[in-house]
């Protein structure tokens, strides 16, 4: 008896969810080679990459943030380019620019495109907030809009393309922090923190004791965009899509289902893009765990990346030491997960 085409897609889903999950592993023992630790913020940026979407980290000086993002590279098997920002950045130095040339075959001056450093498929945006607002409109635009329009024409960029930008919390003194409309086109915005006691006594022990492991290639490009293809076949129940759109819903203070201290401690809340952040990190973190669909549990844990740079708190949240992490659990404290919830009519 023969399967059907429905049958058999969902057979081949199913080896590609389960080939996902061994991959990962592998990754995350490549990486810990060169990187101790910081699994979750591994995990978020690999989330981030498979839901096709751009991701922010921030962290103090000495963090290893370009190691990491250099090693995840490398592992990942993907061309990769360092853009340091710097107050005197043009956004012609990140994205490209014509210039002319002479034809030597026909003597002619025409305009040839010098491609910029975006033309690449992992990218490292390094201290994002040192740099005009130009540049980084420039920036963003070609996040958003994945090509480069110079002369007329575009120029689409690599697939897959994934931008990592870098933030300093410390120092902010002659930056330019990037506006909340700006902050809304990462998918995710992960914070780098300190290491645990014992895996920093472990950085120390290895990386004063010799050379790094060599990191090998675990995933290839073609791999990323069928895992990103993937992340969009993943179903999701209206109980887990309710339980997202209740916690955005919750975050907007004003609003009927906000709750007292979103209305305290809160300017603004998340807009549908966290909504649809939450649903497709959701998504992707469960295939990277080999299940497939995704829970409840996925969306906890993707829900601060996710929203942390989307809900704005007010003076008063300030003064009282409230913070946007601490908002967003109080969100997840206040949502109930055994609630039954339904596509609400209109």
């Amino acid at each position: 008896m023969s399967l059907d085409t429905t049958e058999l897609a969902a057979s081949d889903d199913v080896g590609a969810v389960q080939r996902a999950e061994r991959l990962y592993n592998r990754l995350r023992d490549e990486l810990a080679k060169v990187i101790v630790g910081q699994d979750e913020v591994i995990e978020q940026t690999l989330v981030a990459m498979f839901a096709r979407g751009h991701a922010l980290l921030e962290g103090v000086p000495g963090l290893a943030k370009t190691l990491l993002v250099s090693s995840l590279a490398q592992a990942l098997d993907l061309s990769f380019k360092r853009i340091q920002f710097t107050p005197d950045l043009m956004p012609s130095d990140v994205t490209g620019t014509d210039v002319i040339q002479e034809n030597l075959r026909t003597g002619a001056r025409e305009y040839k495109f010098l491609a910029g450093p975006l033309f690449a498929n992992l990218i490292l945006a390094d201290e994002i907030n040192r740099t005009p607002p130009k540049t980084q409109a420039a920036m963003l635009e070609a996040m958003q809009e994945r090509q480069i329009t110079a002369g007329g024409q575009a120029h689409p960029l690599a697939d897959p393309f994934f931008v990592l930008a870098t933030q300093n919390p410390l120092e902010q003194e002659g930056t330019y922090p990037l506006p909340e409309a700006q902050l809304d086109r990462f998918l995710l915005f992960i914070r780098l923190g300190y290491p645990t006691a014992a895996h920093e006594w472990e950085l120390a022990r290895r990386m004063t004791s010799g050379t790094p492991g060599k990191i090998e290639p675990v995933i290839s490009a073609r791999e990323i965009i069928e895992f990103q293809q993937l992340v969009g076949r993943v179903p999701v129940s209206d109980q887990v899509l309710g339980y997202a759109w209740a916690l955005v819903r919750a975050s907007r203070p004003g609003t009927p289902e906000a709750p007292e201290f979103i209305n305290k401690w809160v300017s603004w809340g998340s807009g549908p893009r966290g909504l649809l952040a939450l649903v497709s990190c959701a998504k992707a973190r469960a295939i990277l765990y080999g299940r497939y669909h995704a829970s409840i549990a996925d969306v906890q844990a993707v829900v601060k990346p996710a929203l942390r740079h989307r809900i704005a708190g007010n003076y008063p949240a300030q003064a009282a030491g409230v913070g946007c992490d601490r908002l967003i659990e109080l969100l997840l404290e206040a949502t109930p997960e055994d609630k039954k919830y339904e596509r609400p009519a209109g």
